[in-house]
Parts: C-alpha cells; sequence; structure tokens
C-alpha cells in the first residue's frame, strides 16, 4: 500500500502505477444483496438455474454498478490517503465495461494515478481503475475515476 500525505506527494505519482488490490470474490450472496439494494433483480443476475440453461454465461454476472460500487474498498487497499479533513468520489469517466463478472469471479483493483490538480485548495486526483478478473485477459471495466480532496 501507498502512503500519500500531501499534494506534492499526490503528484509525484503521477503517470505510475501505483499497486493492486487483493483479490476479492464476487459470490452469489453479494450478487443477491446488491439486486436487493438497488431493485435490480433482472434473471441474468439472480435466476441461477435460469443463467445456466438460457444466459450466455451459463452462470449468473455481477451487476456492472455491482463491480463499481467496490471501487471505494478496493482503493483503500492501494492507497492510504492521510491529512485529509474530506474526501469525495466526484465521478467516473470515460467508463468502458470489457468483460462481465461471473460468479465466484475473484477480481482485484489496478490504480494509475493520471493526473493531480490543485484546485485553489482542493485537490483534484484522476487515477485510471482497472477492475481485473483472474484468469480472463480483459478487465470487467475501465476508467477515470475522479477524487476530491481537501488536505489538512
Amino acid at each position: 500500500m501507498i502512503i500519500i500525505n500531501s499534494f506534492d506527494e499526490y503528484k509525484s505519482l503521477e503517470g505510475q502505477m501505483i499497486g493492486d488490490s487483493d483479490w476479492h470474490t464476487i459470490d452469489q450472496e453479494q450478487i443477491d444483496r446488491f439486486a436487493d439494494a438497488t431493485l435490480d433483480h433482472q434473471w441474468i443476475h439472480i435466476d441461477q438455474e435460469k443463467a445456466q440453461k438460457e444466459g450466455p454465461f451459463q452462470s449468473t454476472i455481477a451487476h456492472g454498478y455491482l463491480t463499481l460500487s467496490l471501487i471505494p474498498y478496493l482503493w483503500k487497499q492501494i492507497a492510504d490517503v492521510r491529512n485529509v479533513k474530506m474526501e469525495i468520489n466526484y465521478g467516473i469517466e470515460n467508463l468502458k465495461f470489457g468483460a462481465a463478472v461471473l460468479v465466484n469471479s475473484d477480481v482485484k483493483l489496478q490504480a494509475t494515478v493520471r493526473s493531480v490538480t490543485d484546485l485553489r485548495g482542493t485537490v483534484k486526483a484522476v487515477v485510471e481503475a482497472k477492475l481485473l478478473i483472474r484468469d480472463c485477459t480483459k478487465p470487467a471495466y475501465t476508467g477515470d475515476v475522479v477524487f476530491l480532496y481537501h488536505f489538512l
């Protein structure tokens, strides 16, 4: 894990791939809980029998938004940004889904710092987030996550 204490430390990481999170298994229970939380009960996510017989993957798959919702959890395994009074998830730019995440797949986040800008005291960090799937050549997604930080 990398520790970032200030704007200058963050800025020095521009252009660098700074690390990977641990592997995280997305199981059916997590998919079902996400379906309940978001009211998205599409059969391809929750009906294991139908997905196996009729689905294009012969398996249920994680919601795309479930995989995106893991960014804060997985990011915290890569970078510990300290000395901040506030951190805001500001957005995701240029997001492309590349591969479905089948139930019981292991995924991990790979992060590259694209840019760090001081906007009159608010630090805007753009981090390329790539969700890798174990034993899959294509990532689940790639996109630029935008964080805003207010350092002390």
